[in-house]
């Protein structure tokens, strides 16, 4: 874990060195300007000699500027580092995630992964800086003050090393009790980014239903849950301070005590008990920064594991070593293909799957909910890889393939139409950067999307807000379609990407693919069997198997399910989940 995050410092570890060092400095002057106070009473105005308090003085104010200027560069290199080393942490994280599998990403959940990329990010940075800071700082300000009480007085600086055995073992029992609590709160932040991502999608469906008082009852039990864990483990990190303060107190008490005594007796002069004194409050102040720190490192240390567990994932589906550059044709072919989403361990998504698929037919797939029609076009672009048999495009595995390219060749519209803030054209070329307008345009015809974006005031330069909340549901998925058109693939999956399409429309969109992209292999999933019945062959799906496959009128004949849906479809009503 520790090279993990090490790792990601990169740029900023000469800035991460400096920090140290100047703390160091800062420590060194620090420790020396007591001894010039104390040489300042003993030797300055116990004896008169007013040359040497000047002289004394005039050196303590330069080590005290210099313990100032170190302290202030020791800060700006921190903060640098810092900074830096979150920023690199959020972008391995964030660039290692757009490497993973769909089964990599569901590992993860969508509010797990924005924790880890903002809380925990933030978590490890303050920890860093401090560690930079405080973690040189403390230990190296309590042996050097150590080092130097014992020189002047070993059986006073001895306390010191009473209570500092003392608080040590005192802070070790804090932390692991409260290690304990802050592990857990960064889960209860996973739960909390979940309430307010859905909720805030969902917003409009919230207002529909009118559910807003149940909405915050959720969100005030997820921050309930945070607030009752965050407790828990401060109560037990509170316990520090008036351990530490009592400690500090006894500890001036005797030191006061015993050094009066001796000063009586001439075993210490005055000046040196001052020093001792203030070498006492430098101990125990640098113990105190050295439990903040243990506590910092507790809290960021369940943070550090849940950004290395996403930076150090391994993708499931990687390149061939050898890969395939170039995707023959659109044909598809399933070899007794079966699939699970938990890979063997679950029960099987897709059962003895065997179907072969001629480059440029229009295949339509229908089937009830749950008879994983998605689950089956998903293996083609190998977002999941099958647990047996195997699926081969262009006559070869799509495991041998590039990802790239084969992924380039296969365009797909998604059940969830996703569109981007920014301009028409914009969420265009993410099909092609480098299309023109005029091929734009043109993906926009075949899609009847042009329909639309003509009435709009600036058309194709019209702005689409954030989750496309300025357009309808069926213009959402025209312009998936034609952004997926845009790519110019070898197969197209349409993943019931016309349901919010009125059927005049969805007519002249098939008819388009029919006419302008014969040489492509499409794939369409439907309800309607309406949108698929012109197809050149039918797939029917019933729980992950192909129960018929053939064109509209063979099943008709051949397929019950089929020609009870249709039945009931064309006389008035039902669909696949309607029971039979």
């Amino acid at each position: 874990m520790l090279k993990t995050l090490m790792a990601q410092v990169k740029e900023y570890k000469k800035v991460a060195l400096l920090t140290p060092v100047c703390m160091i400095f800062e420590v060194i002057f620090e420790v020396i300007i007591p001894v010039l106070m104390g040489s300042i009473v003993d030797d300055g105005i116990r004896k008169g000699d007013m040359e040497h308090v000047y002289r004394m003085g005039i050196l303590m104010v330069l080590l005290a500027l210099g313990g100032l200027l170190s302290g202030i560069l020791g800060g700006v290199f921190a903060a640098r580092a810092s900074t830096g080393f979150a920023k690199n942490l959020r972008k391995a994280m964030f660039d290692n995630i757009q490497t993973y599998s769909f089964s990599n990403i569901d590992k993860f959940s969508t509010a797990g992964l924005v924790t880890r990329l903002t809380t925990d990010v933030t978590n490890l940075q303050n920890a860093f800086q401090m560690i930079l800071r405080m973690c040189f700082r403390a230990p190296f300000s309590m042996i050097f003050a150590m080092a130097a009480a014992f020189l002047i007085s070993p059986r006073i600086a001895g306390i010191y090393l009473v209570a500092v055995l003392l608080l040590a073992c005192v802070l070790g029992v804090i932390i692991r009790f409260a290690m304990r609590y802050f592990t857990e709160v960064f889960k209860r932040y996973d739960d909390l980014n979940a309430t307010v991502q859905e909720d805030v999608s969902a917003m409009r469906v919230v207002k529909a239903y009118v559910r807003e008082e149940y909405e915050t009852s959720r969100m005030k039990k997820a921050v309930g849950n945070i607030y009752n864990m965050f407790i828990k483990a401060e109560n037990m990190v509170i316990i520090n301070a008036p351990i530490m303060q009592f400690t500090v107190y006894s500890c001036i008490l005797l030191i006061s005590w015993f050094g009066a005594k001796m000063i009586v007796v001439g075993d210490l002069e005055t000046g040196q008990l001052m020093s001792l004194l203030t070498y006492c409050m430098n101990i125990l102040m640098s113990l105190m920064m050295m439990s903040m720190i243990f506590v910092m490192i507790s809290m960021s240390s369940a943070s550090a594991e849940r950004i290395t567990a996403v930076i150090n994932e391994q993708s499931d589906i990687v390149n061939p070593k050898h890969p395939v550059m170039e995707v023959k044709d659109g044909a598809i072919e399933f070899d007794d293909v079966d699939f699970s989403y938990q890979k063997g361990n679950g029960a099987p998504v897709l059962k003895d799957v065997t179907l072969q698929i001629h480059s440029g037919e229009t295949i339509g797939i229908i089937g009830g909910t749950g008879s994983a029609k998605t689950s089956l076009v998903n293996l083609i672009s190998r977002l999941y890889d099958v647990q047996q048999g195997c699926v081969k495009v262009g006559g070869r595995d799509v495991r041998e393939y590039d990802l790239e390219v084969l992924r380039n060749e296969v365009a797909v519209v998604l059940q969830k139409n996703v569109i981007f803030s920014g301009t028409i054209l914009d969420n265009l070329r993410w099909g092609n950067a480098e299309a023109t307008e005029e091929e734009c345009v043109e993906a926009c015809r075949m899609a009847c999307a042009d329909e639309f974006i003509e009435r709009m005031p600036e058309k194709y330069n019209t702005r689409i807000e954030q989750g496309g909340t300025n357009v309808s549901g069926g213009q959402k998925q025209r312009l998936c379609i034609a952004r997926a058109l845009l790519k110019k693939p070898k197969i197209l999956i349409l993943d019931d990407s016309t349901s919010a399409v009125d059927t005049a429309t969805d007519v002249k969109i098939r008819r388009a693919f029919r006419e302008q992209i014969p040489g492509t292999t499409k794939l369409i999933i439907a309800q309607r069997i309406s949108s698929v019945q012109d197809a050149d062959r039918i797939i029917v799906m019933e729980e992950g198997r192909v129960n018929g496959f053939g064109t509209h009128e063979e099943l008709l004949r051949d397929n019950a399910i089929y020609r009870e849906v249709y039945e009931s479809q064309t006389g008035g009503g039902g669909d696949f989940d309607q029971p039979r």
